[in-house]
């Protein structure tokens, strides 16, 4: 079954233009779901057994398969966790406070990495040791594993070159304005995350 675009739940945000969301990061996000069905429509049809560690054909569509999926639900996650008015509540924020010791600590602490990073930085919730972390990636395959993301923040300079140039901290403060803690909040719910937690 093919991948479909997941529509955007807005195309113009305060301190975000539709050019930057719907025309240009909205068409981008747009290609990696074209391409990752492209990818694995070629897989039906190429030779398993000319596998081969340095080169071949389903060696590079495995890699890229990998890449793709994750710009997707990268992406998908970003957009997602938009769309509100940036104000911090309810249990997502009481678990970044006993996680990080306070949400101030935590702010500090994923701003600085999106400073710091060169493509995405991720507040997951890793299922280990049932904590809440903050990653940094630099491409789309370098991710934690068994770990799920909650908060996601693009720091690709295609995420805000329209309208803020090269000027990524004020993306990143135009950013925190607009996070959907409620869609946060829903999140948490759907994983029972608190529960999770509270059963160490």
């Amino acid at each position: 079954m093919a991948h479909e675009v997941k529509p955007l739940k807005y195309k113009i945000l305060p301190g975000f233009s539709e050019a930057q969301i719907g025309d240009h990061h909205g068409v981008l996000y747009a290609g990696y779901v074209k391409k990752l069905n492209e990818i694995e429509e070629k897989m039906k049809t190429t030779d398993v057994s000319q596998a081969n560690g340095t080169y071949s054909e389903y060696g590079e569509l495995r890699r890229e398969e990998a890449f793709a999926t994750n710009a997707i639900k990268l992406h998908e996650g970003y957009f997602d966790n938009m769309g509100g008015n940036g104000q911090p509540s309810g249990k997502l924020m009481k678990l970044i406070e006993t996680d990080f010791g306070s949400f101030e600590q935590f702010e500090k602490y994923f701003k600085a990495a999106g400073i710091a990073a060169r493509g995405w930085v991720v507040l997951c919730f890793n299922w280990d040791d049932h904590k809440l972390h903050i990653y940094s990636s630099d491409y789309h395959t370098q991710g934690v594993w068994n770990c799920t993301p909650i908060l996601v923040l693009d720091v690709y300079e295609h995420a805000y070159f329209i309208d803020y140039k090269t000027q990524r901290k004020t993306y990143i403060e135009a950013f925190w304005k607009v996070v959907d803690w409620n869609y946060l909040n829903k999140l948490v719910e759907k994983l029972e995350l608190t529960k999770h937690k509270n059963s160490l």
